[in-house]
C-alpha cells in the first residue's frame, strides 16, 4: 500500500547576508540602463565571499531546517544533494553533512550526490519520493539539500549569478503533495552551459543555445504532461494553463521565466480548437499555423502572448519571483526557492486546496515537470500554517542583507578566481554580518582538508 500523501514535509532556504545591486552594476560595467534590472528582470544578486562554500551553504541550511521544525537526527532515514558547485571530485557534499548526524549516533542514511547543471536538486528529490514510495522505506524522512554558488567570468552572464540553498524535508502526510503519476520529462545532448575546467569555477556558456534548449524542454514537458493527464483522465478536458492556479519555473533570471508562461499560452493556444480561441486573442489568429520549432526567437509572438498572458502571469508566477528577483541563480535550489516565495507571497486561504506546476531545467541537458497539490486545511497548527509560520524569516532576512558595491564584489570574485584550489588556504573576509546559524570556512589545509565553524 502507498504511503498517504507522500510530499514536501519542511521547506528551508539560505541566502548569503550580502548581495550587489543590479542598478549599480549595470553603472559599473558601463551598460546601458535597464539592462539587467528590466531586460534581465534582476534586482539585486547574493554572492559568497571566501568564508563560504558548497559545504558551508549545505551545512547551513540543513542544521536551520533541522532546528526550526525540531527534526532530530534519527528521524531522517535518506540524504541527498543535488549541486553542480564541485570542490570534490570524489567526497560527496552528503558525505559532510554526516557531521551533523554522527555525534547522535546516526550513520544509517542511505543517499549521495547528484548532478547535472540545476536539475541535481529535482534528481534528488525525484529519488527521494521515490524511495518514500519503496519497498526500502523504513518509516523515517528524507531530506534534499539543493545548493549552489552560481559565478560568471566577466561578461553577459556575470549579472544571470547568484547563491544560495534549499533544504526539502519529504515524508507521507504533507501539506504539498506529489501528484502520483504525473511527471514528465525531456532528457537531450547539448553543450549549452557546462563546466570542463575544473579549475575554475566558471562555466562555458552558449547563452543564445541555452535559452532554445530550455524553450524546447519546455515545450515537450508541458505538452507530455498534459498527455499524461489525458491518460489517466480520458474522461476530462485538456489540460491548459487554466487548470494550475501557479506555475514555477527555473529561474535563470526573471524575464526569461515570463517569457516561458508565455510560451505556454501559446503552446495553449496552438492546441486549442478553433472554436474555443478566447476573444481576447482573435488578432493572434495569424500565428495559428506556425510551427513550434520555429518560433523560438520569434519576437513578434513572444511579444504578442507575453501581453495576452500578462494578467495570468502576474497572479501565477510573478509571487514566486520573490528570491529570483533578490538573490538571483541558485542554480539547484532555483525553482524551488520559487516555492518557497508563492508560499510568503500569498494568503494561506488562497493557496489551500491548489495545483502547483513546476519545470525545473538543468543545462546539458534534463528537465521535467510535475505538478503539487496544497493541502486545504489552514486552521492554526495545521501542517500548511506550520510551513508558512516557519518561512516567516524570509523577506526579513531579504532586506536584512547589506548591500556590497560593484567593485568590492569584483574584487571577491577576482580573489576566488585566484585562490581556486589552492592549498593550504586562509580566508580573510568578515563573518561579522552573516546571518545567525550560518556556517563558515576557518580552513583549507594542505591536503585540501576543509574546516568550518557556526556563527
Amino acid at each position: 500500500m502507498w504511503p498517504k500523501d507522500v510530499g514536501i514535509r519542511a521547506l528551508e532556504v539560505y541566502f548569503p547576508a550580502q548581495y550587489v545591486d543590479q542598478k549599480e552594476l549595470e553603472v559599473h560595467d558601463g551598460v546601458s540602463a535597464g539592462k539587467y534590472t528590466i531586460g534581465l528582470g534582476q534586482s539585486r544578486m547574493g554572492f559568497c565571499n571566501d568564508r563560504e562554500d558548497i559545504n558551508s551553504l549545505c551545512l547551513t541550511v540543513t542544521h536551520r531546517l533541522l532546528e526550526r521544525y525540531n527534526i532530530k537526527p534519527r528521524d531522517i532515514g535518506r540524504l541527498e544533494v543535488g549541486t553542480e558547485t564541485i570542490l570534490d571530485k570524489s567526497k560527496s557534499v552528503k558525505t559532510l553533512l554526516m557531521q551533523l548526524f554522527e555525534p547522535h549516533g546516526c550513520t544509517d542514511i542511505e543517499g549521495a550526490d547528484t548532478t547535472n547543471a540545476c536539475y541535481g536538486g529535482t534528481a534528488a528529490l525525484f529519488n527521494s519520493i521515490g524511495w518514500v514510495e519503496s519497498s526500502a522505506w523504513d518509516g523515517r524522512f528524507a531530506l534534499v539539500v539543493a545548493a549552489d554558488n552560481a559565478v560568471y567570468s566577466t561578461g553577459s552572464a556575470r549579472p544571470t549569478g547568484g547563491a544560495g540553498a534549499i533544504a526539502i524535508l519529504v515524508g507521507p502526510d504533507a501539506p504539498l503533495v506529489f501528484d502520483r503519476g504525473l511527471r514528465a520529462s525531456y532528457m537531450s545532448h547539448s553543450y549549452d552551459f557546462y563546466k570542463p575546467n575544473l579549475r575554475s569555477e566558471y562555466p562555458i556558456v552558449d547563452g543564445k543555445l541555452s535559452i532554445h534548449c530550455y524553450l524546447k524542454s519546455l515545450d515537450s514537458c508541458y505538452q507530455l504532461y498534459c498527455e499524461k493527464v489525458r491518460r489517466k483522465s480520458p474522461g476530462e478536458s485538456p489540460v491548459t494553463l487554466a487548470n494550475f492556479d501557479a506555475m514555477l519555473f527555473h529561474s535563470p533570471y526573471c524575464k526569461l521565466v515570463q517569457k516561458s508562461f508565455a510560451r505556454l499560452a501559446f503552446v495553449d493556444f496552438l492546441n486549442a480548437p478553433k472554436n474555443q480561441i478566447p476573444d481576447g486573442y482573435k488578432d493572434a489568429v495569424k500565428f495559428r499555423t506556425a510551427k513550434l520549432e520555429d518560433t523560438y526567437f520569434n519576437q513578434e509572438i513572444e511579444k504578442a502572448f507575453m501581453q495576452l498572458s500578462k494578467v495570468d502571469f502576474e497572479q501565477k508566477t510573478k509571487p514566486s519571483l520573490l528570491i529570483a528577483n533578490q538573490v538571483g541563480n541558485m542554480y539547484t535550489p532555483s525553482v524551488y526557492s520559487g516555492l518557497v516565495s508563492l508560499l510568503v507571497s500569498k494568503p494561506i486561504n488562497e493557496l489551500a486546496g491548489t495545483k502547483i506546476g513546476i519545470f525545473s531545467y538543468g543545462s546539458g541537458l534534463c528537465s521535467s515537470m510535475y505538478s503539487l497539490t496544497v493541502a486545504k486545511d489552514t486552521r492554526e497548527g495545521s501542517a500548511l500554517s506550520q510551513i508558512i509560520t516557519a518561512l516567516s524569516y524570509v523577506k526579513s532576512q531579504l532586506e536584512g542583507r547589506h548591500c556590497v558595491s560593484p567593485e568590492d564584489y569584483t574584487s571577491v570574485l577576482a580573489a576566488r578566481e585566484r585562490n581556486c584550489h589552492v592549498v593550504p588556504f586562509t580566508p580573510e573576509s568578515s563573518t561579522d554580518n552573516m546571518f545567525p546559524g550560518t556556517y563558515y570556512l576557518t580552513q583549507v589545509d594542505e591536503k585540501y582538508r576543509r574546516t568550518y565553524k557556526r556563527i
